[in-house]
């Protein structure tokens, strides 16, 4: 047998490298060497057996009692247990125990120096009774004379005797039973960042289908059919019995008058998609919508009201807080006004499909991509036992869009379709990759690694001492060996359902995320989503493993999380991200402006190629007039005298008045040094 897979700190270790055996054949010469061979390999079999098929803890008796005398000892009854490095402990007859020479000792081997105190007067003080395998060397006898070059001077001990001692400790104590949480939150690591990235994920997940319809149906109307009436009937009713008044509203009023307007914004922005044709056929099938215009006046008056809530007190969480506030902005923006919002299709589609987008919250999702993408690759790096193999490099592969700062409150600047299409591609790949990695973690936990240990005592019971006597003595919650083991035997009672949910969870394909398909021609029939502003529940077989794994069981272990080192970002680099984020804005505004230019280039275009179809038309008459107008030599000069009538009706004057333009331009010309009279001012 080796053992050469330790620490390499010196001390003991509880694994085996390997085992050897010694063949016996004849002829052989038998050293001490083959002896020994053979019994350490049975010892360390036995020892393996039995802390990996048993664990550490007490298998039977090993009671412990108040001395009938009083005072500060105890007695320690037979029983037997283990400890786990695999060793057997056997107490075969009832031991007195000095609690208080013990406590002392403790207090020696922890100071270094006996204070001569052994008793508190301060009130009572608890301690952990344990019991610790030991080896003592005895029946020594003198070797006979060897060729060795190094004989042992004087006599050998010939035997191992297997014994133990007992000993306190004052604080907490390692426990040694194996909880499948502790390895899932290897996993997953801390649950508050866990539970971070796995809240937004769920949000953009309610996004995610609408964002590919809208980005894909522009131009397109999105059908309303019976159940939006209805929704649009309920909806209206409500919101005209509760919208007015004055006074702030209670939460859970502002929460239901929230949901009303979601409900009736989407009905309306599914009417505002139809052409007015199209919404003169929905007003003749459903004639509730012949009050279009109140429920805008209706709309408008409840997101007067919703502005003066108190928002944290109304939705404490801030995901849910978000999608409230864009539920009122857009639909002051798109929805209140007489026609709709014409300028805003993708913002309208969304707002019909019950899941309204703006500006602030296209910024948090962005960030919201950034945060679920850096916490999967952080967590790929560090969790142990990865099985996915090609889920790192897909996650790294993702196109995030770049952060954005936080815009001015209640902005209604629109979305374009790159951008939507570049945050639901993001958002349905990290959603798939959240589900993977998560699936791997939880499916891992069902193959219990072999415990290693350093502390090797077995706790028997905790003491409590007031001065110098024991008062009080708990055996209950101390550890027991149980079938299956340390790493089996107390999660029992959940590893058939674990088994179960593992066939339909793992080892599957991984699951991928599929787009919606939109019809090529008709209405887009896509339905309202339900429950945004609810809590978003937990469901399905993995919710479920994950629960079982987490949630503690009566009389269970808590899992042992990890301590990770946090590490924070220098101001230097979010300086530079946020000058970055900047930068980015004011190149998206200038494309914006570049694509503006050139739309009214077009019109430009457009407009001149129309002048110039027109312009024969109109120039011909006048370019008539022109040539039969005189110039040159027969146009009349300064000093002549004009005959006839012309005489009668012109006066005299010391320079020539340009002659009249004719009435039809109304527009003034000046005329050029060739055709200007002599004397005529230009």
């Amino acid at each position: 047998m080796r053992t050469d897979c330790g620490c390499g700190c010196g001390g003991d270790t509880t694994r085996t490298s390997a085992f050897v055996r010694p063949r016996f054949f004849a002829g052989q010469l038998l050293t001490e060497d083959d002896l020994s061979l053979l019994v350490d390999y049975m010892t360390a079999k036995g020892r393996l057996h039995n802390r990996s098929l048993s664990g550490p803890g007490v298998i039977c008796g090993l009671g412990v009692s108040c001395d009938p005398c009083g005072g500060g000892t105890v007695a320690v009854h037979p029983g037997h247990a283990l400890d786990c490095a695999g060793n057997d402990i056997v107490v075969s007859c009832t031991e007195q125990v000095d609690v208080r020479a013990l406590v002392q000792e403790q207090r020696v081997s922890g100071h270094g120096v006996d204070c001569q105190e052994p008793c508190d007067d301060d009130g009572a003080r608890r301690y952990g009774l344990f019991v610790r395998y030991q080896e003592l060397p005895v029946e020594p006898v003198a070797p006979y004379a060897t060729e060795e070059p190094c004989p042992s001077p004087g006599c050998v001990p010939s035997r191992v005797q297997e014994g133990f001692r007992f000993l306190v400790k004052g604080g907490d104590f390692e426990d040694h039973r194996h909880n499948p949480g502790t390895q899932l939150l290897a996993g997953i690591g801390n649950l508050v960042r866990a539970d971070q990235a796995r809240s937004r994920d769920r949000r953009l997940g309610h996004y995610v289908d609408a964002l590919f319809a809208a980005s894909a149906g522009t131009g397109r109307t999105f059908r309303f059919d019976a159940s939006d009436a209805k929704r649009y009937a309920a909806a209206l009713a409500w919101l005209s019995e509760n919208a007015g008044g004055e006074g702030a509203l209670p939460p859970a009023t502002a929460r239901e008058m929230t949901e009303h307007v979601r409900a009736l914004a989407s009905a309306v922005a599914r009417f505002d998609t139809y052409d007015a044709n199209g919404q003169g056929q929905l007003k003749k099938q459903y004639q509730d919508l012949a009050s279009v215009q109140d429920a805008r006046r209706t709309l408008g008056s409840a997101c007067d009201r919703l502005r003066g809530i108190d928002e944290e007190a109304t939705w404490p969480d801030p995901l849910r807080r978000s999608i409230a506030r864009a539920v009122v902005t857009e639909t002051a923006a798109r929805v209140v006004p007489e026609n709709g919002d014409p300028d805003a299709q993708l913002e309208v589609r969304l707002i019909a499909q019950g899941t309204p987008l703006s500006h602030a919250l296209r910024v948090e999702f962005r960030a919201d991509l950034s945060l679920i993408r850096e916490w999967l690759l952080g967590r790929l790096e560090q969790s142990p036992g990865l099985t996915d193999c090609t889920l790192r490099k897909n996650v790294a592969a993702v196109d995030v869009p770049p952060l954005l700062p936080p815009p001015p409150p209640d902005s209604v600047e629109t979305a374009t379709i790159a951008e939507l299409q570049q945050i639901a591609e993001a958002a349905a790949e990290l959603s798939v990759a959240v589900r993977r990695f998560v699936t791997d973690a939880a499916c891992a936990t069902l193959n219990p690694p072999c415990g290693d240990c350093t502390d090797t005592d077995v706790l028997l019971a905790y003491v409590e001492l007031k001065g110098c006597d024991v008062v009080r003595i708990c055996s209950a919650t101390r550890e027991q060996v149980l079938p299956g083991g340390s790493a089996y035997g107390e999660w029992l009672p959940k590893l058939y359902r674990l088994r179960e949910l593992a066939e339909r969870l793992c080892c599957e394909p991984p699951p991928c995320h599929r787009k919606p398909e939109l019809p090529s021609q008709g209405p887009v029939p896509r339905p309202y989503v339900e429950g945004l502003l609810d809590d978003w529940p937990r469901t399905g077989d993995l919710e479920e493993m994950l629960s079982l794994l987490l949630t503690r069981a009566p009389g269970e272990t808590p899992p042992k999380a990890l301590h990770e080192q946090v590490y924070t970002t220098p101001s230097e680099v979010t300086d530079s991200m946020q000058e970055l984020a900047m930068v980015r804005t004011q190149v998206a505004d200038l494309n914006a402006a570049l694509e503006g230019l050139r739309a009214q280039l077009g019109n430009a275009q457009q407009q001149v190629s129309q002048v110039a179809e027109q312009l024969p038309e109109r120039l011909g008459p006048r370019l008539e007039e022109l040539e039969g107008a005189p110039h040159g030599d027969d146009a009349p000069r300064g000093g002549d005298a004009p005959q006839g009538d012309d005489a009668q009706s012109t006066e005299p004057a010391p320079t020539a008045e340009p002659a009249k333009a004719p009435a039809k331009p109304p527009a003034k010309r000046t005329r050029s040094s060739r055709t200007r009279k002599p004397g005529e001012t230009p």
